[in-house]
């Protein structure tokens, strides 16, 4: 896994300034698709984590089902820096793993967008890592606790979104930051029988209720209060669910057939109303 240099993590700072005060994240989310073996429909499948969290000062665990993939990898910063200027990574923790979670002056927002579009069309430039077959590899050992190699799928690049609205984040790492999004969009369709049947028994196995209680043994034991599995949906039906939504409630959390899933799943929800989106397709790519 790409990291950045030790060098290069002693001259970048952490944390917004009064300067340094947009933050950028930038990851690649990977639609993975199969077809129903019972009546061959098509299904989506999510990364389904419950995660623990404080409410109130009392322990609460929240199960969401979100897109596959992760952080875009910053690997050579310095050659960023020349491209947009200073900048900061958005905590430590981003910094040791070199995610592409910064903040940084609001008027090299622009440029960063034009930067992570070249970089699609062309990633021997070697700034950024976006391989979305290691994200999809480890997230598959996490939840179905088997390798999965390039063979077993078909990996599409779909495009870019960009999410332009500034809007404040609850993620840990930055929490109240006002942030804007970049998603490289990638499409896996899982074509192994066997694998499909791995990823139905794991989303018969798991109940939300029984991923909330493993978290919670997992936090018992000194970890971080986390758990996994997979949530299969047909993809017809969670279209028109999404189609039914006003527009401005479509990139929310929703829930859908008792399960939470995240605001971000739309960023891959070609089929429905993607305005609030500057979307960069990949008819384009090869222009």
């Amino acid at each position: 896994m790409s990291r950045v240099s030790e060098s290069d993590k002693l001259q970048i700072g952490v944390d917004a300034t009064r300067e340094l005060s947009l933050r950028i994240s930038v990851a690649s989310l990977i639609k993975v698709l199969f077809n129903n073996p019972d009546d061959g429909n098509i299904m989506l499948a999510l990364e389904r984590t419950a995660t623990l969290q404080k409410a109130q000062g009392k322990p609460d665990v929240m199960v969401m089902a979100k897109p596959f993939g992760g952080a875009v990898r910053l690997v050579n910063s310095q050659a960023f820096r020349q491209l947009i200027g200073d900048f900061h990574f958005d905590s430590k923790l981003s910094r040791q793993e070199g995610d592409f979670r910064i903040v940084t002056r609001p008027a090299s927002w622009q440029t960063v967008q034009d930067m992570c579009w070249e970089h699609l069309k062309h990633p021997e430039t070697g700034i950024l890592d976006y391989k979305p077959e290691r994200e999809l590899c480890e997230e598959f050992e996490d939840t179905l606790h088997a390798n999965i190699t390039p063979d077993q799928y078909q990996l599409k690049k779909r495009g870019m979104i960009i999410e332009d609205y500034p809007v404040k984040t609850h993620n840990p790492r930055s929490p109240g930051s006002s942030t804007v999004r970049i998603y490289y969009i990638f499409e896996a369709w899982i074509e192994k029988p066997d694998l499909i049947n791995r990823i139905l028994d794991n989303h018969r196995s798991y109940t939300d209720r029984d991923l909330q209680e493993l978290a919670l043994l997992d936090a018992g034991k000194g970890r971080r209060g986390r758990a996994n599995a997979i949530l299969t949906l047909p993809l017809d039906a969670l279209v028109e669910y999404y189609r039914s939504l006003p527009p401005n409630k479509r990139s929310r959390s929703i829930w859908f057939r008792k399960h939470q899933i995240a605001g971000n799943v739309l960023a891959f929800m070609n089929e429905v109303d993607q305005s609030r989106y500057n979307a960069y397709s990949a008819k384009s790519l090869y222009d």
